[in-house]
């Protein structure tokens, strides 16, 4: 199960490969759920405003940004609601926390008022998983997708190993499914972790 979680066989395709395919099949899931696995601490995103005033230092820019997609958000929602799709994302949190995921955090608590639902998990957790790396960024779409993607030293998306079959997918979704389990509701960890926080310094 690891082995194809981390991307060990599967067809590799370009970061432009992933966002359309993903897109086109995202379109056409009908009503599956989708799940989302995120470890990683860091990412770039720089076709996303928000994250670009978290980059130089404009703590509030950078929230006003994230307020400023909810009407995509809102979007989201009637589209998936329409199509009786649930979206589920684990999430990966370290101490200290960084300033990425400090950021992201707000992100997905303003995500969550419109149906996506994030729980937040620690090393800890995951650690018998991680004997020799990290866990993947794993991401399913449909009943017979599922994308183990790609990442640089920056944090930047290079691509992703995409795996088609139904039970390749049951897999993932019930590996993902055990982490969401022994989660933590993000609104809870938010105000017990994130609520409090200093604006981040040297971002």
């Amino acid at each position: 199960m690891l082995d194809l979680l981390y991307g060990a066989s599967g067809e590799r395709l370009t970061r432009a490969e992933f966002k359309a395919d993903y897109g086109k099949r995202f379109a056409s899931a009908g009503s599956h759920d989708s799940w989302k696995l995120e470890r990683l601490q860091n990412f770039r995103e720089p076709e996303n405003p928000a994250w670009k005033a978290l980059v130089r230092g404009d703590w509030d820019d950078a929230l006003r940004l994230i307020g400023e997609q909810r009407a995509d958000l809102e979007e989201m929602r009637r589209d998936v609601e329409a199509r009786g799709i649930g979206l589920y994302r684990v999430r990966g949190v370290e101490e200290p926390v960084v300033p990425y995921v400090q950021w992201e955090l707000h992100y997905l608590l303003l995500a969550a008022e419109y149906g996506e639902t994030t729980r937040v998990i620690t090393p800890l957790q995951v650690e018998e998983f991680e004997t020799d790396r990290p866990l993947p960024e794993l991401l399913t779409v449909g009943d017979d997708t599922a994308y183990c993607a790609f990442y640089d030293e920056n944090g930047a998306c290079t691509g992703a190993s995409r795996f088609i079959g139904v039970g390749i997918v049951a897999q993932c979704v019930e590996f993902i499914d055990h982490l969401y389990s022994e989660g933590e509701e993000l609104s809870i960890f938010f105000q017990r972790r994130i609520a409090h926080m200093e604006p981040p310094v040297n971002p």
